[in-house]
């Protein structure tokens, strides 16, 4: 799937990976951008891309995004979700990185490109193809690691729930803030993920549940908590669970119900319930 992204005042781009892209490579938040358009069709992605930066007044790419990531004709790779493969032999691998340097890619770890660096890493760690000994690869997320991701963990490397938090404190959310009006807030943003769900707006629902995820992560911290231990909690309660799909939904197994019956009277399950008298009693 390709992201058409939007950072007000700044820029229009393209991704498949918003988080490693937009997050960790620009260190915009995911309050700080929204998406504009999603499809699986790159060259219906490459033109929006540009029709929309011409409509928001932006800079226009003097390249397409599919050129871009096609940039260079000369070397065709195959990039799947594990791995990126080469078409060339592991000792001629060198020399067609070399002429293809600036060439970049795009995976699902991000956009991977070649220069002195990344060239000298990919012939250290590329293997050959088991399939085709004219071919050879490297793993996609092994890459990002190194080169994508290295100077983030260098700084402890936070998830984005800790980079919700830190916005949170600086926006001073924990401190005049409170669980109701969190609550509130998850309330309507719930709204809008309806209204989202019925327009068949996809973008809208994305936005709707990221805003969701980031109230919960708030209200959370507010009652003491941290929303991963929340997940962790509830997963810890449903991962056994059994049931079956009815109408749509998971209904849980509830195990067979005893009813209590004296002197004529139904005993109520709660508090609450109302005692009947059978018609037979009167």
């Amino acid at each position: 799937m390709y992201y058409i992204y939007h950072i007000p005042g700044k820029k229009i781009g393209v991704t498949r990976n918003l988080y490693i892209r937009v997050t960790k490579q620009q260190g915009y938040a995911s309050d700080e951008y929204e998406v504009l358009l999603t499809s699986d069709d790159i060259d219906y992605v490459s033109k929006q891309e540009i029709e929309l930066q011409k409509a928001y007044g932006y800079k226009v790419d003097r390249q397409s995004y599919k050129n871009l990531i096609n940039k260079n004709k000369q070397m065709k790779l195959n990039s799947t979700e594990q791995t990126t493969t080469f078409p060339v032999p592991l000792n001629k691998l060198k020399g067609n990185l070399m002429d293809n340097l600036g060439m970049k890619w795009d995976t699902d770890h991000g956009v991977f490109g070649l220069d002195d660096q990344t060239v000298q890493w990919i012939c250290k760690n590329a293997k050959v193809s088991m399939f085709n000994v004219n071919r050879c690869y490297i793993y996609n997320k092994a890459y990002a690691l190194e080169f994508l991701e290295s100077k983030v963990e260098e700084q402890s490397d936070p998830n984005v729930y800790d980079l919700i938090r830190d916005w949170a404190t600086e926006k001073g959310i924990y401190k005049t803030g409170d669980a109701r009006t969190q609550y509130l807030k998850l309330m309507e943003e719930a709204g809008e993920l309806a209204e989202a769900i019925l327009k068949n707006d996809e973008p809208e629902v994305i936005d709707a549940i990221g805003d969701m995820v980031v109230v919960l992560t708030n209200l959370a911290k507010l009652r003491g908590h941290n929303i991963e231990d929340c997940v962790t909690s509830a997963y810890s309660v449903i991962k056994d669970r059994q049931g079956k799909m009815i109408n749509g939904t998971f209904v849980k197994d509830v195990g067979p119900v005893v009813s209590h019956v004296k002197s004529g009277f139904e005993r109520p399950n709660s508090a609450t319930a109302t005692y009947s008298m059978p018609l037979n009693t009167l």
